[in-house]
C-alpha cells in the first residue's frame, strides 16, 4: 500500500492511499519526495540544512562539496556567458582579464576557483596559466588567462570557471 501525504493551501492536510507500493510526499499535489522500494526521489528545488552526505562505494559516508557556481563564456569581442548557474554576468576588464559575478554571494571569500579554456591561439605554446588578479570576494573573482611562453595576457574562446566552497 502506498501512502501520500499532501500539504494543500486549500484543503489543508491530506493523505490518501492506493497500491503502488511507495511513500509520496506532495506540496499542492506536486511530489517534492518520493520513497519506493528501489529508492528515493527528491524533485523541484529542495532546501536542506546541514551538511550532505553520502557512500558512493568509498566505504564510509562523507561530505560532499559541490559546485557553487559555474559559468561557460565568450571571452573574445563583447563577453558573452553560454551557460551558467549562480552566475550573474562577466565583465570583460582587459585582454584575457575576466571578473565573473556570483548571483547568490558565497558566504565569505575562501573558496576554490578552477579555471579552464579552449585557444585559438596556439603559436605561443598549448594551454594557458591563470591568476587571480585580485583578491576575491563573497560577491566577485577576477580571474586572468596568460600564455605559459610569454605571460601576456589573452583573449580566450572558450573560458571555463567553477568556484567550490
Amino acid at each position: 500500500m502506498a501512502v501520500t501525504l499532501n500539504a494543500s493551501t486549500t484543503t489543508g492536510l491530506v493523505q490518501s492511499a492506493d497500491t503502488s507500493g511507495s511513500l509520496n510526499i506532495q506540496s499542492n499535489g506536486t511530489t517534492v519526495l518520493g520513497v519506493t522500494s528501489t529508492g528515493t526521489s527528491v524533485t523541484g528545488t529542495q532546501s536542506v540544512s546541514g551538511n550532505l552526505s553520502f557512500n558512493s562505494g568509498y566505504g564510509s559516508s562523507a561530505v560532499a562539496y559541490g559546485c557553487r557556481a559555474w559559468v561557460n563564456f565568450d571571452g573574445t569581442g563583447t563577453v558573452a556567458i553560454r551557460a551558467s548557474g549562480n552566475v550573474a554576468s562577466i565583465t570583460d576588464n582587459g585582454t584575457g582579464d575576466y571578473t565573473v559575478v556570483i548571483d547568490n554571494d558565497m558566504p565569505d571569500a575562501n573558496y576554490v576557483v578552477v579555471c579552464n579554456s579552449s585557444r585559438t591561439d596556439t603559436a605561443n605554446g598549448a594551454g594557458n596559466l591563470y591568476t587571480a588578479a585580485a583578491a576575491p570576494t563573497a560577491a566577485a573573482v577576477r580571474v586572468i588567462a596568460l600564455i605559459p611562453t610569454t605571460v601576456n595576457a589573452n583573449d580566450q574562446a572558450y573560458f571555463m570557471v567553477a568556484i567550490f566552497r
